[in-house]
Parts: C-alpha cells; structure tokens; sequence
C-alpha cells in the first residue's frame, strides 16, 4: 500500500483535503482518491478528507496500489499513410483512443498496433507510440516497430525537430490574420479533465496560426485556421485557441455548442507531419480532412454571406 506524508503549503487555508491533495498536489486524481479508498492521518488519527486544511498541517496518506493493466491486441482497421520496417504512419480516425485509460481498456489505437506487430498481451499501455492526439483529434500519428526506431523518432519531437501542422475550423476568430501565441499551461485547478493558461505556472506552450478563410452564418462568425504547434503540450491547440476567444467547433470541453452546427464533433485535424526517419530520409506525410470536416466546409461555403480574408 503506497503512502506519503505531505505538509500544507501557504495559501491554501479553508480548502478541503480531498481537493488539496487534487489540486494543490495533483497527487491523485478526485476519481483516484475514491477508486484506491485513500485514508488520511493528522498526528496518527484518521480524519475526513472533507477537512479544510492551513498552511503548516502535516497529513500522512495512505491508499491502495493500482491493478497493473495489460493491453491486449485486437484486430482494429486502420488507415495506413506509410509503413516499413521500422515504423508506421497512421491517419487515426475520430473517436479513436490513442491508449487506454481509466474505464476504456480496448478499442484504442494501442490495442490496434499490438495486434499489427503480431504480439501477445503486454503490460506496456503504449507499443511504440511516439506522441499523442487527443481521441477526439484526427489525422496523422506515428509509432516505431523496435525501440531504436522509437528513441530517434522520440527525440525529434523533444527537439522540436518534428514539423506538424494542424488545421482547425473555430468559433469566431482571432484577433490577427496570422501570429502566435505563447504562454504557460498549467492543469485546471477546478477541473481535472481540463487545461489552462497561466502567466506563471505550469509549462510554456507556443503555437503559430494563420487564418486560411473565414464565414458569416446566421450572425455568427467561423473560421479555418491553419496552426503549427512548436511545442506538444496537452490540449495545448485547444486551450489557445479558446484564450484567443476563437474555440475549435464541436470542442466539448473548451467550447459550447453552437446554434448553427449543435451537433458538430471537434473540428481539429493533424494534418500533417515532417520527420525525419531511422533511416535518414526527410518525409513529409499527408493526412485527408476526414468526411465530417469537409462537410462543414462545404456547408459554410454555401450558406456565406461574407468574402474571406
């Protein structure tokens, strides 16, 4: 059974433990501390994680260890872009899980390509996967078949050697034609499924845009915007975009929903990425704008009353 002792930093008087340990801490997850029934000690007696705490309180913690999970291959269709010896570039559909993840065990990309590599099941959650989409985030991801492949792809994503261009089609518009955005990006105290902007805590994030077209509809304004990402932090397109006012359509967490597209799911594509291979080749791969996107397009085109930029 894990255990820790912690001690309330300044400035978190009247907060309850269980959010303290949540939030302040970001030691577990509120879904975590109920899930591996975590117990808390204040000079050896229990006490209740709704307690509100001051600065100086010196808790010990105790939960229960989490089940190991395997991951098991399982024969899923995917879109290949380019395969070889050493790695594979696939155009992951919406609504794909990259990995499992609390309560969703199977159906992910993960479970996909250990059924590709003709393995059995195994307890790493991530075979060969190089970087992340959000599962509700199509377009281009790669993964490595051996883990020298793995290493030399990993490294140029740490590098911000890897190019990778993203478009997006966004509620409104930001506030230049084209530019950038830069701050830190921190985990939303009050939310933990969600990100935030922060001027001083958290990690620093940059991301370039640059407006492709833009529609009137129903007095209402839409936007495509063409974005490179220069960092890789989570949700990072998503959580710029809503600080720039302009949220990606169909965003359920960073968005709202919109009178004209209510049922519109996330309009974010990677679509594309430039690396550089094991072998020492530089390639470019090239994902289509899934049949949903396009649609949206094609809607918004017809139904403008206002040119584009």
């Amino acid at each position: 059974m894990p255990d820790a002792g912690i001690t309330v930093a300044e400035g978190f008087d009247g907060m309850r433990l269980d959010q303290y340990i949540s939030g302040g801490l970001g030691l577990l997850s509120r879904s975590q501390i109920k899930a591996r029934k975590l117990e808390a000690l204040l000079d050896g007696r229990p006490v209740k994680l709704s307690r509100q705490v001051k600065s100086g309180d010196c808790f010990f913690l105790r939960w229960e260890e989490a089940e190991t999970p395997f991951l098991v291959p399982e024969d899923i269709p995917l879109d290949i872009l380019y395969e070889d010896d050493e790695l594979v570039v696939i155009n992951k559909k919406q609504g794909m899980a990259v990995h499992p993840g609390a309560g969703r065990s199977g159906g992910t990309l993960a479970n996909a390509l250990l059924f590709r590599m003709g393995r059995e099941q195994s307890a790493a959650l991530r075979p060969g996967i190089v970087h992340r989409l959000d599962k509700d985030t199509s377009g281009v991801i790669i993964a490595a078949y051996n883990e020298k492949a793995h290493a030399f792809l990993s490294a140029q994503f740490k590098e911000r050697s890897a190019k990778k261009h993203y478009l997006a089609l966004t509620q409104g518009g930001p506030p230049c034609a084209g530019g950038s955005v830069e701050t830190y990006i921190s985990r939303d105290s009050g939310d933990r499924k969600k990100f935030t902007v922060s001027e001083t805590r958290g990690k620093k994030a940059l991301t370039r845009y640059r407006v492709l077209k833009s529609w009137t509809l129903g007095g209402r304004n839409y936007s495509l915007l063409s974005l490179r990402p220069r960092t890789g932090r989570t949700h990072q397109i998503r959580v710029h975009l809503k600080y720039l006012r302009c949220p990606i359509l169909g965003d359920p967490l960073y968005g709202g929903k919109d009178k004209n597209f209510p049922h519109a799911s996330l309009m974010l594509h990677a679509r594309q990425l430039r690396i550089t291979t094991p072998g020492g080749k530089l390639m470019s791969f090239k994902a289509p704008l899934p049949g949903a996107f396009l649609d949206l397009l094609q809607e918004l085109d017809e139904k403008d009353r206002s040119p584009g930029p």
